[in-house]
């Protein structure tokens, strides 16, 4: 896998092995301290440039430096440099605290500010990157390159995507040398035994795109590090280099650094601080947790305004009960616009008809859009974009000689006019029709680096994914509720309040089973947004306990849009009214908070257990992917039990009664959801 980044050979050299500097002349202690959390230190040595992470006595981050090119020229912290350091107490979003900064000059350098964010209360600290001068530019600055101790057991290393497109996985890889495993955005090493485990990763996304690589070498050791500036055809998408980041002041984003007793804690301390730093600019969602039906689960180019209005007749008729508060979404995905006359710029009568009679029956309309794409980039570059003067070959994004393709569309500029005037016309006439809510779509194309974007101000694609959604989210302000499908999964949180947590996922176990793993190693992701999704529910003719495991996936996720033809009666209405409006079931629902997994070392594949405390009680999600009846080991500890306490417990899909000592035993292809209640 080709990784495109600008790293000159002698960058990775002082990645890999540091070069120790002379002793810089200065009059201060050669050792600086910096607590943080509770026991935790960072020592840092003014002569040499290194610095050491301590959880207690122990070094759980060692030989740490940072790295960076100023115009195409690498430098090191441990350089041959002379070092200063400052410290300000600051109150921020994450509380009371302490800046430190180390600056660093000399041999005609810009001024290199490397910054250290430590609170009193926070098992994590962030560090930073901060240059200064003159017509600075850079595509790379690595802030955190430091060796981590062997651990034993069964050690993984996630891969997390930067995106949900292509049915990319996580993947939860062995930690065994000779190894060497790429993360975007985030990284995590963890014992799954003990689960203990290290956690570094981006909280800042307006700028960069940052990546996280973790190796083992038998003859070296462990070492983690992280760069801004990461781009890889596979992961982030793009056909070349990060885009170059010019200014007086050019700065890293501020990255996150922790050890965890568990590595789902951690995680869990990552999403937050993701939030804390970049503030939503999407109007917070204060209704109850969004359940409703999408017409792409089977509907699909069907879809018509007699099929949705008969889908939303039997929402208000037969499935009355199935609300977490006095309303449900009627969602039409794709082809709607097959109800307008005249195309984009034509006649909108007969959606604005169908969003009435939503409305008429207690419901709640909701649409689809992907604002960044070209789907008929095949018909030629002169076609005119709707509600402009522009061409789409204007707007197409350009990435050398060619533009970027993706899932058979051409992505658009965010940064164009004639992209921004399209935006106005469609999103305008949606909020006319009294749309309350919409589904955005591929927005992973607004990513893309490329060579040359309209907004001069604009070079990497991260400052167009947020020049073009922040214009996107001002336009739709507060009547809709705001959903986003395949998009990036951190950068996105400041824009939407419901994310899909994986790509499609229709009926099967096997999609079930791939809609899980996401869940399994990006759980997290529910303290990043209001609320996760798990994509559209599809019973259709699947075996009883198939349908099962695909509604429960949806129910741990966060979320629960179906995804039927309910314009039709069958096997899939009959067990949607019986099984939809379960009251435990919506009790569930209503938390609107995803599970976390039992275990860890799955891989590419899921967890088959998911826990979640609601009130004073633990649900244990349990899933059996084969075909072949299973047996589960029952342990306290795991499951996040109390082992002195007498529980009560009850199957709530089938209305078992079990006794909660034993082990689960479940069929092929099924689900389970466990409600251990402490007996009063």
């Amino acid at each position: 896998m080709k990784i495109l980044y600008k790293l000159t050979t002698a960058l990775l050299l002082t990645v890999v092995l540091p070069v120790i500097a002379q002793a810089s002349i200065h009059k201060q202690t050669s050792n600086i301290t910096m607590p943080y959390g509770k026991g935790n230190t960072i020592v840092y040595d003014l002569k040499t440039g290194n610095y050491n992470v301590y959880h207690g006595k122990v070094a759980i981050f060692s030989n740490i430096s940072s790295t960076f090119k100023i115009k195409d020229v690498a430098v090191s912290t441990t350089d041959a440099l002379s070092r200063k350091y400052t410290t300000a107490a600051i109150n921020d979003g994450f509380g009371k605290g302490e800046k430190h900064v180390i600056t660093i000059t000399g041999n005609n350098l810009a001024k290199i500010e490397q910054v250290f964010y430590t609170y009193p209360g926070k098992e994590f600290f962030l560090t930073q990157i901060v240059l200064s001068g003159k017509n600075l530019s850079s595509n790379s600055i690595m802030p955190f390159s430091a060796n981590i101790p062997v651990v034993t057991g069964d050690v993984r290393s996630i891969f997390v995507p930067f995106d949900n497109d292509t049915f990319i996985r996580y993947n939860a890889k062995e930690f065994k040398a000779p190894f060497s495993n790429t993360s975007a955005e985030v990284g995590a090493v963890y014992d799954n035994t003990s689960r203990n485990g290290y956690i570094a990763g981006s909280i800042e996304h307006e700028v960069w795109k940052t990546g996280i690589r973790t190796t083992s070498k038998n003859d070296s050791g462990n070492r983690l590090l992280v760069w801004s500036g990461y781009t890889d055809v596979n992961v982030t998408r793009d056909h070349t280099d990060h885009g170059d980041v010019k200014g007086e002041v050019v700065k890293s984003p501020k990255i996150f650094v922790g050890y965890f007793d568990d590595w789902r804690t951690g995680m869990e301390e990552y999403a937050k601080a993701n939030r804390i730093a970049e503030p939503p600019v999407v109007f917070n969602w204060t209704n109850p947790t969004p359940v409703g039906w999408n017409s792409w689960g089977v509907m699909q180019e069907k879809l018509n305004y007699e099929k949705a209005t008969k889908v939303t007749d039997f929402f208000a008729d037969s499935l009355a009960a199935f609300r977490t508060g006095n309303t449900a979404f009627i969602d039409l995905d794709s082809y709607w616009d097959f109800m307008l006359k005249g195309g984009l710029e034509g006649d909108y009568s007969k959606l604005k008809e169908f969003a009435d009679y939503c409305k008429s029956k207690g419901l709640q309309p909701g649409v689809y859009w992907a604002p960044f794409t070209d789907w008929g980039w095949k018909d030629g570059p002169n076609r005119k974009v709707a509600g402009s003067n522009y061409t789409y070959g204007e707007t197409w994004t350009k990435v050398g000689k060619g533009f970027h393709e993706i899932d058979g569309a051409r992505a658009v500029d965010p940064t164009h006019p004639g992209t921004l005037q399209h935006i106005d016309l469609v999103i305008g006439k949606l909020k006319e029709c009294g749309f309350k809510m919409i589904k955005i779509d591929f927005l992973g194309h607004a990513t893309a680096e490329s060579t040359h974007f309209y907004d001069p101000t604009v070079t990497t694609g991260m400052q167009a994914y947020r020049k073009g959604m922040e214009y996107l989210i001002n336009k739709l302000g507060d009547q809709m509720l705001i959903y986003a499908a395949i998009s990036p999964t951190l950068a996105t949180g400041r824009y939407v309040h419901t994310r899909r947590i994986a790509c499609d996922a229709f009926k099967s176990i096997d999609n079930t089973q791939y809609t899980l793993n996401s869940v399994s190693y990006g759980w997290w992701q529910t303290y990043l947004y209001n609320y996760v999704d798990a994509d559209h529910v599809v019973l259709a003719t699947e075996s009883e306990g198939t349908n099962r495991a695909r509604m429960l996936s949806a129910m741990i996720t966060g979320t629960f849009i179906t995804g039927d033809d309910f314009s039709v009666h069958g096997q899939w209405s009959k067990r949607a009214i019986a099984w939809y409006q379960n009251p435990e079931i919506l009790t569930v629902i209503k938390n609107g908070k995803t599970f976390k997994p039992v275990e860890g070392n799955t891989g590419e594949n899921a967890s088959e257990m998911f826990t979640q405390k609601i009130g004073n009680c633990i649900y244990i999600a349990l899933f059996n992917y084969g075909n072949e009846p299973k047996t589960f080991a029952f342990d306290n500890k795991r499951l996040g039990l109390n082992p002195t306490a007498s529980y009560e417990v009850h199957e709530l899909l089938q209305g078992n009664t079990i006794n909660p000592k034993t082990s689960f035993k479940l069929g092929g292809s099924d689900a389970a959801l466990y409600k251990f209640e402490i007996k009063k």
